[in-house]
């Protein structure tokens, strides 16, 4: 990870006003030259002034110390500069405090307006020096040589320090820029990571509920179908030994379709291949099994749930007939209505209304046995609609009947299938005691 400008601030602390010791330490080096320069200069402009030496050399040094505060004032350290400057000394506070000021954070026009202040100063100084010096001297250099002096040397003294000022400045907010673009990207990435395991675990939530509904949906009908079964055998094996026998069959067959299933289901959870035993691989060659391909496996095994030998392209409207004959072989007196043109939909619209029923009826045999079943189908302009009522359970039934465990994901699980494809579910007790499943949904 990147480290932003205020974690360095805080991982290198300096004394006082200074973000690093470094700064400090330069600081106050330049600020012990500067003195140096200032008090050897105030010799000789105490000298001029008429004053003693030594309040010369205090003056000076107390001028040129003040360089130690550049990083925190420069514009005082700009402006001591410009003052001291007719007494010609100040040359290097002069110029490190142009540096700063040009390399901070101030509004140009400050910037431009104390470098101006400080060349105005520096030529009108330098003029006058060098007049002096030509008056006094025995050479004759013209009258050009005293401005040409007097601007080169203000310039070279103010035009250096500013533009490389500038330039240092510049490139500093460009790298504290690209730092905090940089903690920017880290952070969004950050976010995106964590939105993505986000969506990741809600993926995995989605497939965990798929496989359990498709899983339901392969077991549950043939399961109650078996216990249904088993429950009349047990009550006709010593009355009816052909009627028995016949039972013990279906029990066998259903129980065997089952299995089929459900090892299909397993072998994907297993080996990840649906149909691959793998069992020579070490477990650690046996790559990670998604759960999208567990709940493909699932969906396909609960295709073929009414199928005999488990072929075929998955349940349709057309086998509801044929899951009708079922219930009524497990003793369900169960009638079928259809209303409308029958007509064919999309695979999935197809399967998810045999769902429904074959669901519903998976209930009256766990909780309303015996009880008289009424199913219904109407196939309307834009879409399909199906209901499932039974009757109250007769007491003699009810009192007999098998007991079923239930885990209430029935009803959750056809709902969840509906909605998926934009329909509509109900369910709930009818005044007459009875249970009511209704479903609709578009046929686009």
């Amino acid at each position: 990870m990147t480290t932003t400008g205020e974690d360095h601030a805080t991982v290198r602390g300096g004394p006082w006003w200074w973000t690093r010791w470094r700064s400090a330490v330069l600081d106050t080096g330049l600020a012990a030259v500067s003195a140096a320069e200032c008090g050897a200069e105030g010799v000789r402009f105490a000298h001029d002034a008429g004053i003693p030496a030594a309040v010369g050399v205090a003056f000076g040094v107390l001028s040129g110390s003040a360089l130690i505060v550049r990083r925190k004032w420069p514009i005082a350290v700009v402006l001591v500069s410009i003052a001291i400057t007719p007494a010609q000394m100040g040359y290097l506070m002069g110029i490190v405090g142009l540096y700063t000021l040009a390399a901070s954070e101030l509004p140009r026009r400050i910037i431009g307006s104390l470098a101006g202040m400080s060349f105005l100063g520096m030529l009108i100084v330098m003029f006058v020096r060098v007049r002096q010096d030509t008056q006094r001297g025995s050479w004759e250099l013209g009258d050009w040589f005293v401005p040409f002096a007097s601007i080169t040397t203000a310039v070279g003294m103010t035009a250096p320090p500013v533009l490389l000022g500038m330039y240092v400045g510049a490139r500093r907010r460009l790298m504290e820029s690209l730092r905090e673009r940089a903690d920017s990207l880290e952070r969004e990435l950050q976010l995106l990571a964590e939105r993505a395991e986000e969506r990741a675990e809600w993926a995995r939530g989605e497939e965990r509920t798929r496989i359990a509904r498709e899983m339901h949906d392969v077991v549950a009908h043939r399961v109650s179908l078996m216990v249904v079964h088993a429950a009349a055998l047990q009550a006709v094996a010593r009355k009816d030994p052909e009627k028995a026998v016949k039972n013990a069959a279906l029990v066998g067959d259903m129980g065997r379709q089952a299995l089929t299933e459900l090892r299909e289901m397993l072998g994907v959870l297993r080996s990840g291949d649906g149909g691959g035993r793998g069992g020579g691989r070490d477990a650690r060659e046996r790559a990670a099994v998604p759960l999208v391909a567990v709940g493909v496996a699932a969906a396909a095994a609960a295709s073929r749930a009414v199928d005999d030998e488990g072929a075929g392209d998955g349940p349709c409207l057309s086998d509801v007939d044929e899951l009708l004959g079922q219930s009524a072989a497990a003793g369900m007196a169960v009638d079928l209505s259809v209303e409308g043109e029958t007509r064919s939909y999309a695979a999935e619209i197809e399967q998810t209304a045999y769902r429904v029923v074959q669901e519903a009826l998976t209930n009256v045999h766990k909780h309303a046995a015996g009880a008289k079943t009424h199913v219904r189908l109407a196939h309307r302009v834009s879409e399909i609609a199906m209901q499932v009522e039974n009757e109250p359970p007769p007491e003699l039934a009810s009192a007999s009947a098998a007991r079923f465990p239930s885990g209430g994901n029935g009803l959750v699980g056809m709902r969840e299938r509906v909605l998926a494809l934009g329909g509509v579910f109900v369910s709930g007790p009818t005044d007459a005691g009875g249970f009511r499943v209704s479903a609709v949904i578009p046929s686009a």
